[in-house]
């Protein structure tokens, strides 16, 4: 069994900053890419953030571009989110998600996806 586990989420004002990480635990699994999305109330899930592991090749939503750094941690089996200049309308359930093997289709897709988080909130303060 695999285990995405997020953390680092909160409420911070417009303007500041906040760091997501995101911990795999379970039996060893490759991976090929890892991502963030989220996901606010009433809305569809959002495409953020994603990293092919390894030669870290980015990947950005468009309106988190210039703002969010998406990296990984090979040695702590960890990725993170670091998220600048937030906006209000950046609150939202964040959520990582692992790919294990390539699969065809854009960047953004979430089907491309074989594990999910639990999902952490994100709130930000106007």
């Amino acid at each position: 069994q695999v285990q995405l586990v997020e953390s680092g989420g909160g409420l911070v004002q417009t303007g500041g900053s906040l760091r997501l990480s995101c911990a795999a635990s379970g039996r060893t699994f490759s991976r090929y890419a890892v991502g963030w999305f989220r996901q606010a109330p009433g809305k569809e899930r959002e495409f953020v953030a994603r990293i092919i592991w390894s030669g870290g090749i980015t990947y950005y939503g468009d309106s988190v571009k210039g703002r969010f750094t998406i990296s990984r941690d090979n040695a702590k089996n960890t990725m993170y989110l670091q998220m600048n200049s937030l906006k209000p309308e950046d609150t939202a359930v964040y959520y990582c998600a692992a790919q294990v093997t390539p699969k065809a289709g854009p960047p953004y897709a979430s089907s491309k996806y074989d594990y999910w988080g639990q999902g952490t909130q994100v709130t930000v303060s106007s």
